[in-house]
């Protein structure tokens, strides 16, 4: 079985969904695949002043999530217009040099909101990831300014789209008998649990009838 998680560097709920991706990691650990791609935010889905911003943090961490810390707007820049590529781009440049964890984009997650660092920047991005990584700076964010990693961003993206959801953090849940379960906007680990238990226990039973029966008759 295999979970995707398309998630934007900088969007709020992703960074309240990592304690369940988390959780879910370490409850079904090498029986289940997990990998994170990239799903950029449209500019307009950013907000358009510091006051917005943290009116919506204000709802998301204060009244959904109830936390004793709100996040960090420092990060907004008017002057961008919703165009925060780089912290993404270095993430997804982390992947050619061994990073597929999640290292890397957590420290720019956390850098940008909680430490209000401008990580739209790419120079700061690069910076900001190549500390975590323990990786040079030059290299790190020329391989986030090079057309392949652009080209691997821009295509997961579109994977995002495909599925026709527009919510980040997103979970697209497949297993083996060809069964699929989409969730977007989705933070805690409760309906994942319920959803990933019923989709392992389907393929568990199929395993099941194709040792005790064989394969299904050709007429």
């Amino acid at each position: 079985m295999k979970i995707t998680y398309y998630l934007e560097v900088l969007s709020s709920w992703c960074a309240w969904c990592e304690p369940t991706w988390d959780a879910l990691k370490e409850r079904y650990g090498t029986r289940v695949e997990f990998e994170w791609r990239i799903a950029l935010m449209k500019p307009e889905d950013f907000p358009v002043s510091r006051e917005q911003c943290d009116w919506f943090y204000r709802r998301s961490g204060g009244t959904m999530m109830h936390s004793p810390e709100m996040l960090n707007s420092g990060w907004f820049e008017a002057a961008r217009a919703g165009i925060y590529h780089a912290p993404n781009l270095v993430t997804e440049a982390g992947r050619d040099f061994g990073f597929e964890g999640d290292d890397i984009r957590r420290a720019l997650s956390y850098a940008a909101l909680r430490e209000g660092k401008k990580v739209g920047d790419m120079a700061t991005a690069a910076a900001v990831g190549a500390k975590a990584g323990k990786i040079d700076a030059k290299k790190l964010r020329a391989a986030a300014e090079s057309k392949a990693v652009k080209a691997r961003v821009e295509a997961s993206t579109r994977e995002f789209f495909a599925h026709q959801i527009s919510q980040r953090p997103a979970f697209v849940l497949t297993d083996k008998i060809g069964d699929k379960a989409v969730f977007s906007g989705l933070v805690r680990a409760e309906p994942l649990i319920a959803t990933i238990d019923a989709m392992l226990s389907d393929t568990a039973a199929y395993a099941s009838h194709a040792i005790h029966h064989g394969d299904a008759p050709k007429s």
